[in-house]
């Protein structure tokens, strides 16, 4: 039994089209396949049995890796966020969230206009950062709410905070929860996207909040907290799961000050579950179709495994492992169905080896079984790891 379980989430970090892909328009799609085709240096992933999963051009097949290495398929009928991460913690979720690849009907819009006193404007997908290069100097001059949407199942806010303080953006935010918590206009998250700045100079700044759906049922998280064990989040796994079953939480910037937070939690006395989200994988560069930049990022994290290595301890196992996939080589800017692969490594394992498929759940099963607490889908490879 391990006392400590560090679980990272490398977010949209897929490693090849699964069986159904093509069910989702994403037939060819392969995250790690292609930006491996670009050239990637991930030596202490090879050491864990990265390119034992599969072929990576790029990335050497480690005969002697350490630990358990595999891959997992979505069983969730669907490749957004919160799918699969509530899979990952054993939620199966057979009716994919809508999205709005043309914006939002005017219904929805109206009665955000008529609560706020605003009007929305742009409502369509967009990149966050385009988003502001496009409208902030409109909405700075009028006081409008930018409105968008993207890939996944979400509904955006944003506004200047010198024209809507965050205490009336975040009262905005929450009544557009209020009304899109059952359908028609059911959405996964609503976040609110303050930025500052000037005509040429916008930003965002760190008052971004997420307003997202409880799980429908009890996760994994659940059954641990119940069972008075620590559940640790990092990065936006607290949204995700809208704080069910999380007993202490920790926002971060970006990936490498996910990793830090996480190499400090490291250094603490606790039991159970430490559950860290890494999304610029997903957020800058996936979605923004940047694959020099994804390579480079997964390069940055690669570099951090050995000051993660070097806090495990004996009773600690590590688990990486993703939600979906995010091909930055592929059209369009939305998620990709792909298997994700699956790396567990513990000081203490005597043996290494390779995992059987197996489904996202799985990783919430292995957890449960070894704190001995309740789970709900998927099989445990628990007894694998020796």
């Amino acid at each position: 039994m391990y006392k400590r379980i560090h679980l990272i989430v490398l977010d949209s970090v897929g490693i090849g089209e699964a069986p159904d892909a093509a069910d989702f328009g994403d037939a060819g799609c392969d995250t790690l396949g292609h930006i491996s085709d670009f050239g990637l240096h991930v030596p202490n992933m090879e050491q864990l049995g990265l390119g034992v999963i599969r072929h990576l051009k790029s990335v050497k097949k480690s005969d002697d890796h350490k630990g358990y290495c595999g891959k997992l398929e979505e069983r969730s009928a669907g490749k957004d966020t919160l799918t699969g991460h509530w899979e990952l913690m054993g939620i199966i979720s057979m009716t994919p969230f809508p999205v709005y690849t043309n914006g939002f009907d005017q219904d929805l819009l109206g009665k955000i206009e008529e609560f706020s006193g605003r009007k929305c404007i742009c409502n369509l997908p967009y990149s966050g950062t385009a988003v502001l290069d496009d409208y902030a100097a409109r909405q700075l001059a009028s006081g409008d709410l930018i409105v968008y949407t993207s890939a996944d199942s979400v509904l955006q806010i944003a506004a200047h905070e010198d024209v809507i303080p965050l205490g009336e953006l975040y009262r905005i935010c929450k009544f557009a929860r209020e009304i899109t918590m059952k359908p028609p206009h059911l959405l996964g998250r609503i976040i609110a996207r303050p930025y500052k700045g000037e005509p040429g100079n916008f930003f965002r700044t760190s008052g971004r909040h997420d307003y997202a759906l409880s799980p429908p049922d009890k996760t994994a998280l659940d059954f641990l907290k119940g069972s008075g064990l620590d559940v640790i989040s990092i990065g936006k796994i607290n949204d995700i799961f809208n704080g069910c079953g999380i007993t202490a939480s920790n926002p971060t910037k970006s990936n490498m000050d996910g990793v830090d937070k996480l190499l400090h939690i490291m250094e603490e006395d606790f039991s159970g579950l430490c559950f860290a989200n890494l999304v610029d994988f997903d957020m800058v560069y996936g979605h923004r179709r940047n694959v020099p930049g994804y390579a480079k990022a997964l390069e940055d994290f690669d570099s951090r495994l050995p000051e993660i290595y070097s806090r495990l301890k004996e009773d600690d196992l590590l688990i990486l492992t993703a939600d979906h996939g995010n091909d930055p080589a592929f059209t369009g800017t939305d998620h990709t169905r792909e298997y994700v692969p699956l790396l567990a490594y513990s000081p203490g394992m005597k043996k290494s080896g390779s995992l059987p498929l197996g489904s996202f759940a799985d990783v919430g099963a292995s957890i449960c079984e070894n704190f001995r607490v309740s789970s709900r889908e998927g099989s445990s490879f628990l007894k694998l790891l020796n």
